[in-house]
This record gives structure tokens, C-alpha cells and sequence, in this order.
């Protein structure tokens, strides 16, 4: 499987038939994973703890070697390349700041270890510590540095030494929401301003969907589906992406002409679906209230304020319970009767043959 669209950029990364076995697990950490990171791509993996989305980095990186398969960086295989050699950066959810030296003393690090000339390496540490957004503070303690200041050095540091790739470990995890989802489109600014090739960890959907050019989200060691951030959102591939990025309302369905039986009853599926069983995922944003009695009877179980929109837990007559997303003046109050319709651009079909995911955490 190969997980990218065709490009016109040359790759930078290749995971060629990655495996990676820990001990005697009854399956592979990484089974066979290929992937392809162009040059100047920011590509996210996501997935659930236990999926392999950080054994892949690690392998990427040197600190793990695969049982079979290749790492290949511009055409090359770093198979025995330690990974001071391989030319890439490095930075982790918990920074790795060295607390004994200050600012300028963590960006320098790897240009020290270079032997990099001093007007060089300090020009560099001022030009980094301006790109993102620390001016000045090269004289600062790390221990004065707040969260996101330290995470902002922690990414100057994995810059300085100008890596052809670089790698970041859940880069943001640490950081309240708030912060994070003002530092990730900072990251995206400054990786776009630098041309910087990038492969990031996350379990943070929004994160990976606000930085990245392409999502691979990962199950079970394999890649279940790549694309785009909407191409993702809008159309799962199977119900484990489905439910992982958190849609329930799927439900086994048989497709007949131009709709689809199922618990609900009928329900308009897209254009050109053949006939037969499948899963069916209805998008909260497909299910559309009616005033009762119109429509598929429903009483409110629940309702969930979620910033942007509410988000209603419907109970239907028959078939099992199922979530519409609705702006807040038009939600009704739970207990109350309404019908429901659905549209069909929010309906995506999903494999039959998929394997239940209902608990896709563990």
C-alpha cells in the first residue's frame, strides 16, 4: 500500500516494508508499513496509543531498527546509519531541554556539536529565536521559560542544524488546549515560511488536521487510510477511522438503488454506490430535524454544547441512538420530539468486511 498521492515533489522519506516486532507480541508493532513523505511536505501520522505511530518515527530516526523493510532518505538506506549521521531533527512532547544551560545554550547545541564557528552559530541561534517568536532571550534560564516558550526553544533547537527532515513527537502535548491550537498554526506558518520537510506524531486530530498537507492515520502497526485533511474528515475510509475520529453513527446497512436499508430506515446514499451490505456512517451534519411528526420519529436524549454548534443524542422509535449536530438557537431541549431526514452528501459507505472498532483507545 502506498501511502501518498501522486506528486510532482521528489521524496524525501521512503518506508519501504517497515516491520518492527517487540519480543513475542502476538503481532508487529509496524507490519509492513509503506510510506512516502515528498520534500517540503508536512505529513501527520495519527492514530490511537498502540498503533505504532511513535515506532515509526523512531525507526525513521535510527533509535529503533526494523526487522525488515527499508528506511530510505533521498534515495539513500540508512540501514546501520546511527542517527547523529541520518540528518534529521528531532524534538519530543517533553522538550528535552538541558535545564543547565540557558536559551542560547539549548539552540546551540547541535551546531556546537558540529563545531559550527561562534559568529555563525550565535547569528543563527538570534535568527531562530526571531523565527519563532522568542527575540532576545538567548540569556534567559529555561527554568523562567513558560510551557510554550520552552516548546518554541525545544523546536529553534531541532532547526538549528538545518535538518532535511524534521520529526516531532506529540510536539504539543503538554501544552493546554488553548495554547496548542495557537502554537500549531504558528508551526504550520514557520514550517511553510522555512520549506521544512516534516513527519509528525500525534493522537490530537485537530492538531494533525491544523498542520498538516496529509494525514496517515494508523491501526494496529498498519496504515488504515492517507489523505488530505478534509479528504479524511469527509469520507473515513472504514469504521475504525470513523470511530476514531469520532463518528457513531454507523450501522450495518444493505444498499438498494438509491438508498440504503437500515436501522433508521431508508437512507439516500451517493450516486453510482452498488448494491449489496455495507457499513454506512452518517455524518452528524447529514442527519437534518424536521418539526415532529415529519421525518424518522426521535426524542432528545442529550444535548452537548461544543463551542461551534450542539451537538444532539437522538433516540429514534426504532434503530439505535444517533447524533445530529444543530447551531444553538435552532437546538431543541432534551426530552422534546422531533423527526428526522437525512442528505446524502454526508452518507459515506463504508467496507462490510471491516472489523468492529467500537473501543479503538484501547
Amino acid at each position: 500500500m502506498t501511502a501518498r498521492a501522486e506528486t510532482t515533489a521528489p521524496d524525501l522519506l521512503r518506508l519501504d516494508g517497515v516491520t518492527v516486532r517487540f519480543g513475542s507480541a502476538d503481532r508487529p508493532a509496524l507490519d509492513s508499513v509503506d510510506l512516502d513523505v515528498a520534500a517540503h511536505e508536512i505529513v501527520c501520522v495519527l492514530g490511537p496509543s498502540g498503533s505504532g505511530k511513535s515506532t515509526l518515527l523512531r525507526v525513521v530516526a535510527g533509535l529503533q531498527q526494523a526487522d525488515a523493510g527499508r528506511v530510505l532518505l533521498e534515495g539513500r538506506d540508512q540501514t546501520g546509519v546511527p542517527t547523529h549521521r541520518r540528518g534529521v531533527g528531532l524534538m519530543f512532547q517533553d522538550h528535552q531541554l538541558f535545564p543547565q544551560r540557558d536559551v542560547a545554550g539549548n539552540v546551540a547545541f547541535g551546531l556546537r556539536i558540529r563545531r559550527t564557528a561562534r559568529t555563525d552559530r550565535d547569528r543563527t541561534v538570534a535568527e531562530l529565536l526571531d523565527l519563532v517568536g522568542l527575540p532576545g532571550a538567548q540569556r534567559r534560564a529555561v527554568a523562567s521559560l513558560s510551557g510554550g516558550e520552552q516548546q518554541r526553544v525545544a523546536l529553534a533547537r531541532a532547526l538549528a542544524p538545518r535538518p532535511r527532515l524534521l520529526m516531532l513527537d506529540e510536539p504539543l502535548g503538554q501544552l493546554d488546549r488553548g495554547l496548542r491550537e495557537r502554537l500549531v498554526v504558528e508551526l504550520r506558518r514557520l514550517f511553510q515560511e522555512l520549506g521544512t520537510t516534516v513527519l509528525a506524531v500525534t493522537h490530537d486530530q485537530g492538531e494533525a488536521f491544523a498542520l498538516a498537507d496529509r494525514v496517515v492515520v494508523m491501526q494496529e502497526g498498519r496504515i488504515a487510510q492517507t489523505g488530505t485533511p478534509l479528504e479524511v474528515w469527509q469520507r473515513p475510509a472504514s469504521e475504525f477511522v470513523a470511530r476514531f475520529l469520532g463518528f457513531d453513527n454507523v450501522v450495518e446497512a444493505t444498499v438498494q438503488g438509491e438508498a440504503a436499508v437500515t436501522p433508521w430506515g431508508k437512507v439516500p446514499i451517493p450516486n453510482g454506490t452498488p448494491d449489496g451490505p455495507c457499513r454506512l456512517l452518517v455524518r452528524p451534519a447529514g442527519v437534518r430535524l424536521m418539526p415532529a411528526p415529519e421525518g424518522l420519529p426521535c426524542r432528545v436524549a442529550a444535548r452537548t454544547f461544543r463551542g461551534t454548534h450542539v451537538a444532539l443524542l437522538l433516540q429514534p422509535s426504532g434503530g439505535p441512538q444517533l447524533e445530529a449536530a444543530c447551531a444553538l438557537r435552532e437546538a431543541p431541549a432534551v426530552g422534546e420530539r422531533v423527526g428526522i431526514a437525512f442528505t446524502a452528501q454526508d452518507v459515506v459507505v463504508l467496507d462490510a468486511t471491516e472489523q468492529d472498532a467500537s473501543n479503538p483507545a484501547e
